[in-house]
């Protein structure tokens, strides 16, 4: 009976050795299989890591090329709009001095009559009807005359150029007399009126 007992030992110790040298194998090959895994994954991942560097090379190209040709677009467009506005400049003018002409060709007719005129009531009519025609112009343009006369004396759109004593009490404070007129061009003062204030 002891024998049996011993060999049934003896046997599961065979046994477990067994096992436990099946186990270091199967260990040892998982570790292998591993090792390979993992130098297929690190040539993997150089190709790939090559292969994302050249895809940001050339996307990091196009920006470039893009960034160039936009920088390149505003600044023609940027001389083109200079361009445009000295031409502007330059030519702002042209309308309003063209509708002055007709004016200017009045007083040359004047002019050359006034000489040969012996009705003085006639020139007089005819200089009357130039400086209209011409009033009518600037009222056109937005260019319209300050209201100064007996007007209460207004910082804002006279330029006091004296004070004399006022004739009577109520013209104190008031503008007396307009020495200069001034003008205003759509509601923005182009020249004050020169005035002289009562006081």
């Amino acid at each position: 009976m002891a024998s049996k007992k011993s060999k049934r030992k003896h046997e599961g110790e065979v046994l477990d050795e067994k096992m436990t040298s099946n186990q270091s194998e199967d260990s040892i090959d998982q570790i292998e299989e591993s090792e390979e895994n993992q130098e297929d994954s690190e040539v993997c991942c150089d190709d790939t890591v090559e292969g994302k560097m050249e895809e940001l090379v050339l996307k990091v190209s196009e920006l470039n090329d893009k960034y160039l040709r936009l920088s390149a677009e505003y600044d023609n467009y940027r001389k083109r709009t200079l361009k445009e506005r000295m031409e502007l400049i330059k030519s702002a003018g042209e309308g309003t001095l063209k509708a002055l002409l007709p004016v200017v060709d009045d007083f040359d007719r004047a002019l050359a009559h006034i000489n040969d005129a012996s009705d003085l009531k006639a020139v007089k009519e005819g200089i009357d009807l130039i400086y209209i025609k011409f009033q009518e112009f600037l009222k056109r343009n937005g260019v319209v005359e300050i209201e100064a006369k007996n007007m209460d004396f207004d910082t804002d759109l006279h330029e006091a150029i004296t004070n004399i004593p006022a004739p009577s009490d109520n013209m104190k404070g008031k503008v007396v007399d307009c020495i200069e007129k001034g003008y205003m061009l759509n509601d923005k003062i182009i020249r004050f009126a020169k005035v002289v204030v009562g006081e």
